[in-house]
């Protein structure tokens, strides 16, 4: 399964960090539950489809308050690692708003969801 470059996923961890996020979000167990039973490919299916559907477009709908908080691991995951919104892609990820996201950026973003939800849970 692909994952973020150390270098990247380290550098992506360090702005996080400084930011806040990397630690103000956790799996509940409820969500630890739903990964282990479902595994890290059908997480990959959801949090691509969320990206593409939230996330890519030029202009997202309600931008901003697109992602819940809580209800399901992805949300969470991206949330902490700064892929909820196209403000947050443009702070952490350098992908400007008002264009839509590219394959690879979509798959760049889907990468540090997971790489987020392996490290918390161990995996």
């Amino acid at each position: 399964m692909a994952r973020l470059s150390d270098k990247d996923w380290n550098a992506l961890k360090k702005k996080l960090t400084a930011d806040g996020r990397f630690e103000k979000f956790a799996l509940g167990e409820p969500e630890q539950e739903y990964v282990t039973s479902r595994g890290m490919d059908i997480l990959r299916l959801h949090a691509t489809d969320f990206v593409n559907k939230r996330l890519a477009p030029a202009n997202p709908k309600n931008d901003g308050r697109q992602t819940p908080t809580k209800g399901h691991p992805v949300f969470i995951a991206q949330h902490a690692t700064g892929c909820n919104d196209r403000d947050s892609l443009e702070q952490f990820f350098g992908i400007k708003k008002g264009r839509e996201l590219t394959e690879a950026e979509v798959e760049k973003v889907v990468n540090a969801i997971l790489s987020w939800i392996e490290e918390h849970l161990g995996v």
